[in-house]
């Protein structure tokens, strides 16, 4: 059954800008990947160019608010009007998704019917800390947490997004712009212009900073360097512009009188992109001011698919994309004319630029951008199984969804599971958030119990020794049991005959759960930690290599100290080699700081980073936070030298990040990780890293850590396990 899409966006569709061209590749995406796809215009249809395409797809169907009658004012909708409108659309026949852009609108969808449905695709956020402030912050979080996902245009967004807005870490999917090509358009093979002008082409709005106006004289200032050109220049959208009372009309002027400069107007996208196709080069020279931009330009991915080489500025964003050494990067006028000149001039620059334009656009088709969909929405809406609904109709469910029931105080290391179980069509999940350790609602937690089929109990604490006392007959409970509670007395005042299965993390923990318990081993059962593996695929920062990082160091057990060894040994031979943590530091944990041997223990190793010639410089705290999977871009190498772990999760999200794990050898190591990545002692481990390095097997240490986490511990694969106990 295909998912129903809703898809609205505060943007006006009778105007070529990136905001309608968002609107189109979105719509055909989800079309593509299986939804039917409702598009919600904002503004009354003055042309079809855009509209009329989409209304033409298969499984697309396009709602007119002001044509309906939904809308009075011949304007486009305010938010406010907006909410009522879908709110009334979805409630005819609710909606399985929405996908909205515009901070506004989902701010004001955010508290709405939509919570938990909302994929919110956010451009218009502040792109920097400073311009973050309390109203910012408190409305991308209300948004982030209303959204299922947050779909972001481009890495460097979505990292950004996830250290400013701790809410949306985890929630932040990578969505690049798409590039459809109109039928039948084939990109020419291309050649520098030979007895002919050389035709520079631009599309889209004319505005300041995206100095359109500037782009007028390129013609002119080319002709005095003995190249004859023509400034192509598509779109009807002249930016009216508070600061500058009088850009509209200057932009007005060029556009009609300027040497050289050929006005085409406005035209629907596959003309634009025809247009574009005739020419040579394509110019996206901004001003600096957009070069901390976090978003990426749709129309230099367009003319890369069309094989016409860009002039944009230099950024790092850029610079991944089309390589340091692109001759076209330019920042000022007179580099923009430089660049055209000698690629006007030099077949084998010319060429250069074509093929890494063309290479950069390959990553963003329609095909990839519905396959990417295609996984979220398999994902969020999982097939119902067999296995589930046999479960609920033996406990007397007559065809109904599968009840289960979650308790527990603290559900962090729950949560994606628990959005799983809820997400499924043959379940039906109830939370008993218990207020603390040992305090909750015994009302709430006998109507969970009297409701369930199934309940899962989070840590073998008090709540399972709750529910152990207070199942029906024939219900089935289930304990997840961490390091902690294992050492703790309630697992001796636990009532195991009244408990189905207690889940351990590892093999390791599982046997010492049966010797030091003497619980039935048939009771005992692995299913291990998940790493949401998709979230830690992002691509790598330059010079990973040479950096080491550390997740948590608090208590002392997870022996910082050891760590530094390692890095000391490196250190030596190579100085580029850096340690970085992130953690809380000691003194942030109360029952920490308050013992008197782990305050020894920190000191001592806060003095050596600070004296150590070897250390300075070569140790980053940064700040505890949820967005690790940012933060593990930038490393190389992630480190687990504690003195024992239950399953130790930082090693695996690293690997799921790309990074080659290193641990020392604790207790059960080798019952969760390859021994391949287990070390004897810090000389060993440094030695290892450094070969690793130095003999250029980085890269394919990493692919392989990738790939046996991925089949391990990937969280599509741990989530089938959770639905196949809960089935039994």
């Amino acid at each position: 059954m295909r998912s129903r899409a809703l898809v609205y966006g505060d943007v006006d569709l009778n105007l070529i800008d990136g905001s309608a061209i968002w609107a189109q590749g979105v719509v055909q995406a989800l079309a593509l990947a299986g939804c039917e796809v409702t598009l919600v215009l904002k503004a009354p249809v003055r042309t079809g160019r855009l509209v009329d395409p989409l209304a033409a797809l298969p499984n697309v169907t396009v709602r007119r608010p002001h044509e309906e009658g939904l809308v009075t004012a011949d304007r486009g909708m305010t938010p406010k009007e907006a909410v009522a409108v879908l709110t009334a659309m979805d409630a005819e026949q609710p909606y399985d998704l929405m996908v909205v852009r515009g901070r506004r609108i989902a701010g004001k969808l955010a508290a709405g019917p939509f919570q938990g449905r909302l994929w919110t695709y956010l451009t218009d956020v502040p792109q920097s800390a400073g311009e973050f402030d309390g109203g910012a912050h408190g409305e991308l979080t209300r948004i982030a947490k209303a959204s299922r996902i947050l779909l972001c245009q481009t890495e460097e967004l979505r990292g950004f997004l996830e250290s400013a807005v701790p809410a949306a870490a985890g929630r932040c999917v990578l969505f690049p712009p798409v590039v459809v090509l109109p039928a039948g358009l084939e990109p020419p093979e291309r050649t520098p212009p030979a007895g002919r002008a050389l035709r520079l082409v631009y599309t889209g709005k004319f505005a300041p900073r995206w100095n359109t106006y500037e782009m007028t004289s390129l013609p002119r200032l080319l002709a005095a360097r003995g190249v004859d050109a023509e400034m192509h220049m598509v779109g009807d959208k002249i930016h009216e512009d508070p600061a500058d009372p009088g850009f509209a009309k200057r932009m007005r002027t060029a556009l009609e009188t300027a040497q050289g400069v050929i006005w085409h107007g406005g035209h629907p996208r596959a003309e634009a992109m025809r247009l574009t196709a005739g020419c040579d080069v394509g110019v996206s020279w901004r001003h600096p001011e957009l070069d901390a931009s976090l978003e990426l330009s749709t129309k230099v991915l367009e003319c890369g698919a069309l094989g016409v080489p860009v002039v944009l500025n230099r950024t790092p964003m850029h610079e991944r994309l089309l390589g340091a050494d692109y001759p076209l990067f330019a920042s000022t006028e007179e580099e923009v004319v430089n660049a055209l000149t000698g690629t006007a001039q030099d077949p084998a620059e010319y060429a250069l630029a074509v093929r890494r334009c063309r290479a950069a656009a390959a990553e963003y088709t329609l095909e990839a951008a519905a396959e990417r969909l295609r996984a979220e929405l398999h994902r969020t809406f999982p097939e119902p199984s067999e296995a589930v609904r046999a479960a609920a109709g033996a406990r007397g469910g007559g065809g109904r969804a599968l009840r289960v029931g979650v308790a527990g105080h603290d559900l962090k290391f729950f949560t994606r599971l628990l959005d799983y179980l809820k997400s499924r069509p043959d379940m039906e999940v109830r939370v008993d958030h218990w207020a603390a350790l040992k305090v909750h609602d015994p009302e709430r937690s006998q109507e969970l119990a009297d409701w369930a089929d199934v309940i899962v109990c989070e840590w073998c604490g008090p709540n399972a020794i709750w529910y152990a006392r207070n199942k029906r007959p024939g219900q089935r409970l289930v304990v997840r049991l961490h390091r902690f509670e294992l050492y703790s007395g309630w697992p001796n005042r636990l009532d195991i005959d009244a408990v189905d299965e207690v889940v351990c993390v590892s093999p390791h923990y599982a046997e010492l759960t049966r010797k030091i318990t003497g619980w039935p081993a048939d009771k005992i059962t692995v299913v291990p930690n998940w790493v949401d593996d998709r979230q830690f695929d992002r691509p790598k920062l330059a010079g990973a290599q040479h950096h080491l990082g550390m997740i948590g160091i608090a208590p002392s057990r997870k022996r910082l100290d050891l760590a530094l060894d390692v890095l000391a040994e490196l250190r030596r031979e190579d100085p580029r080699f850096t340690l970085f943590v992130k953690s809380k530091l000691p003194w942030d944990y109360w029952w920490i700081w308050q013992r008197e041997e782990e305050r020894a223990h920190y000191e001592e190793v806060f003095r050596r980073i600070r004296r150590s010639p070897v250390l300075a410089g070569g140790v980053v705290f940064d700040a505890y936070g949820r967005d690790v999977a940012a933060w593990l871009r930038r490393i190389g190498f992630v480190l687990s030298t504690s003195d024992d772990e239950s399953f130790h999760l930082a090693p695996a999200e690293g690997m799921a990040a790309g990074a080659v794990p290193a641990l020392l050898a604790w207790p059960g190591a080798d019952t969760i990780y390859d021994p391949r990545w287990i070390h004897a002692d810090p000389g060993a481990m440094a030695a290892s890293i450094a070969a690793t390095v130095r003999e250029g097997r980085w890269e394919e240490e990493r692919r392989l850590g990738r790939s046996q986490v991925r089949e391990a511990y990937g969280l599509d694969g741990v989530c089938d396990q959770w639905t196949g106990l809960l089935a039994r």
